[in-house]
């Protein structure tokens, strides 16, 4: 029978820790985008808002859609400015996605979770997710930062 020293019962003790903690952290902040519900609200005579459902869909995301007839007092209540309305208001892990924002730029919202209130890509860009209509450059803006509004994606 071999006897264990004080010093190897604490190293072998250390080294369990470090890897439970390992795993626990690489599960607490982590979250894949399946885990994330996006709940959204849209027009039930707007197809392009469809579109952009299915496009967060296909990427990973679950989402929750109220077809509802008036989308602004959903904008309101989220704190949307007018100048970066569209179509369609999504709320994900207590940030707003205002219109066809891409699931890319949503995943790195949620992975850079910066200081803002969302993301907007205002109007309705033609190139967007769920308007897939190729050849509109547009922009997608982090909207309600401490240091104001600003580009966050160029599309």
């Amino acid at each position: 029978m071999k006897t264990l020293s004080r010093r190897s019962v604490v190293a072998g003790g250390l080294g369990v820790l470090l890897v439970a903690g390992a795993l626990v952290g690489a599960t607490a902040f982590t979250t894949p985008a399946s885990a994330q519900q996006v709940e959204v609200w849209k027009s039930p005579t707007c197809g392009c808002c469809e579109g952009w459902v299915k496009h967060m869909q296909s990427s990973g995301f679950s989402l929750k859609v109220h077809t509802i007839d008036d989308v602004d007092p959903v904008k309101a209540a989220n704190g949307v400015p007018d100048n970066l309305m569209s179509c369609h208001t999504a709320v994900v892990d207590g940030y707003v996605i205002e219109g066809h924002v891409p699931a890319g730029d949503v995943r790195r919202l949620l992975s850079e979770r910066p200081r803002a209130k969302g993301l907007s890509a205002p109007g309705m860009p033609q190139s967007a997710p769920g308007m897939d209509n190729p050849g509109q450059p547009y922009d997608v803006i982090l909207f309600g930062a401490p240091d104001g509004n600003k580009v966050y994606a160029r599309h």
